[in-house]
C-alpha cells in the first residue's frame, strides 16, 4: 500500500511539472507571438506612410524618426543620434563645438533650458536656466524632436536666430543672437580676497587637467593667506562622468565618490576616492542653483556627504541618471538611460537635487540711506584717538560715503562664500 501511495505521489507530482511547463511554454509563445505581432503592425504603418503620405519620405527619415520617437519616450534624456549629431557630440565633449551655448532638454513639449554656457551668445543675450524656448526664428517648437529643435537652433558662424522665450509669469519675449564658435574653456579661476575661487562650466576631458593647472597657480599667487576654495558650479549642465569623479576626487582623501545602479550588473559600479586634497584640507565652498545638473551634482552629494565642503546657493536641477552613448552601426548611436547615480550616502537625486546646506538665493544689494552720517570724529571739541590721533579722519569720512555698491554688479552669493570662509578663518585664529 505504501509503495501504491508513493507511486501515485509521483505520477500526481509528474503531471504537476508536466502543466507547468506547459504554461510557461504556452506564456512564453503567446509573448513571443504578440511581438511579432507588434512587429507586423509597424511594418503595416511604415509601409502605408511610405506610399500614400501626402509627400515624399525617405526611408531613412522615417526608420531615424521612428527610433527617435522610440527612445524620446522612455525620458527626456534618452535620443537617437544620427551621423551629424553624433559627431556634434564627440566634438562638444573635447570642448570646442559649435552653436548658441545652451544646454537643453526637453518638458511639456518645449525646449528648457538646463544651462547656458558662460561667454558663449546665449549667455550674453541673457538666457538663464530654466527658461523654455517656444519658438526658434517664428517656427513653434512644439510637437518637434529635441533633436530637430537643436538642429533648428545650429546654423553657421556670425548667422542670426531669434527664439522666443517664456520665462516664469512674464509675457513671451524674443531674443536675438548671433551664432558662434562655443569654445569652452572649463575651469576659471580667480583670486577673491584670499579665497581660491574656481569656476567650472562644464565637465569635458580637459576639466581635470584644468583644475589641478588653476589650483596650483592660486595657491602660489595667494601664499599662506589662504582662507580656504569656492568651487562654483552654478549654471553648470554637468558632462563626463569621470570628469565629476576626479574632481570630487582632488578633495577627498578617501571613501566613496558616487555609484551607479542599473537593471544590469554591467550598470552597476562605485567610484573611490585615492589620497590626495589639492587644498590641503582648507575649507571648501562649493556654489550651485538650479542650472547645476548631473556632473555638478554628483561632486556636490560626495563633498556633502563626506562633510568636506559646506554647500551653498540654491537647490539644483535634479537629474540623477546616467546616460550610455552606444554606437549603431557606422557612424551613428543611442545615447540612452542606463543607471542612476546614487550619493555616497545611498540618496538618489533623481527629480529632488541636492539641497544646499545654506540656502543663498541671488539678490541684489542696495545701500540704504543712513539715518545720520554724523560721527562722534564730527563733533567739535572731540577727543582725539590716543593710540591713532585723527590721522584716519578722512579715510573714514570717504568710507562712510562711498556709494559704488550701486552701481557694481555684485554677486550676491559669492559674496556670502567669502564672507563664510573669512568667519572659518578668522575664528581658526582665535581659537588657535
Amino acid at each position: 500500500m505504501k509503495y501504491l501511495s508513493l507511486k501515485k505521489i509521483n505520477i500526481y507530482g509528474f503531471t504537476i511539472i508536466t502543466l507547468i511547463l506547459f504554461i510557461f511554454t504556452v506564456n512564453a509563445e503567446e509573448k513571443e507571438t504578440s511581438i511579432y505581432q507588434q512587429l507586423n503592425m509597424f511594418g503595416e504603418v511604415y509601409e502605408r506612410v511610405r506610399r500614400e503620405y501626402v509627400e515624399e519620405v525617405s526611408d531613412k527619415e522615417l526608420i531615424e524618426a521612428a527610433i527617435e520617437g522610440m527612445l524620446q519616450s522612455l525620458d527626456p534624456h534618452s535620443s537617437f543620434m544620427n551621423s551629424e549629431s553624433f559627431k556634434d557630440m564627440q566634438v562638444q565633449t573635447k570642448g570646442e563645438f559649435g552653436g548658441l551655448g545652451i544646454e537643453v532638454t526637453m518638458e511639456d513639449g518645449f525646449v528648457k533650458v538646463v544651462s547656458p554656457i558662460d561667454d558663449t551668445p546665449a549667455f550674453e543675450a541673457g538666457v538663464q536656466a530654466g527658461d523654455f524656448i517656444i519658438e526658434i526664428d517664428g517656427v513653434s517648437v512644439y510637437g518637434m524632436t529635441l533633436g530637430e529643435a537643436v538642429d533648428k537652433m545650429r546654423g553657421l558662424i556670425n548667422t542670426e536666430i531669434t527664439i522666443k522665450i517664456s520665462r516664469g509669469d512674464a509675457e513671451p519675449f524674443d531674443i536675438k543672437i548671433i551664432r558662434d564658435k562655443i569654445k569652452v574653456q572649463s575651469v576659471k579661476a580667480r583670486r577673491e580676497g584670499n579665497a581660491a575661487y574656481l569656476r567650472i562650466t562644464s565637465f569635458n576631458e580637459k576639466t581635470e587637467s584644468g583644475l589641478l593647472k588653476k589650483m596650483k597657480e592660486l595657491k602660489e599667487e595667494i601664499g599662506k593667506d589662504i582662507t580656504g576654495v569656492i568651487l562654483d558650479l552654478r549654471n553648470n549642465p554637468g558632462g563626463l562622468l569621470n570628469q565629476a569623479v576626479a574632481v570630487s576626487d582632488a578633495f577627498l582623501n578617501r571613501g566613496e565618490i558616487v555609484s551607479t545602479r542599473g537593471r544590469k550588473k554591467r550598470g552597476q559600479q562605485k567610484f573611490n576616492a585615492i589620497s590626495g586634497d589639492i587644498s590641503d584640507g582648507l575649507p571648501v565652498v562649493i556654489l550651485i542653483n538650479g542650472g547645476s545638473a548631473s556632473a555638478s551634482e554628483i561632486v556636490a552629494g560626495a563633498l556633502q556627504d563626506h562633510k568636506r565642503a559646506i554647500i551653498m546657493g540654491t537647490t539644483s536641477f535634479g537629474k540623477g541618471s546616467v546616460q550610455t552613448i552606444i554606437p549603431v552601426q557606422k557612424n551613428s548611436a543611442m545615447r540612452l538611460t542606463t543607471a542612476r547615480y546614487y550619493t555616497p550616502s545611498g540618496k538618489s537625486i533623481q527629480a529632488k537635487g541636492i539641497v544646499p546646506d545654506i540656502i543663498v538665493k541671488q539678490a541684489k544689494i542696495e545701500e540704504l540711506e543712513p539715518f545720520s552720517n554724523r560721527k562722534e570724529s564730527d563733533l567739535k571739541g572731540h577727543l582725539e584717538n590716543p593710540t591713532e590721533g585723527n590721522a584716519n579722519l578722512e579715510k573714514i569720512k570717504k568710507e562712510s560715503s562711498n556709494t559704488e555698491v550701486e552701481n557694481k554688479k555684485i554677486d550676491y552669493q559669492l559674496n556670502r562664500a567669502i564672507d563664510l570662509l573669512e568667519g572659518i578663518s578668522l575664528y581658526k585664529k582665535n581659537n588657535a
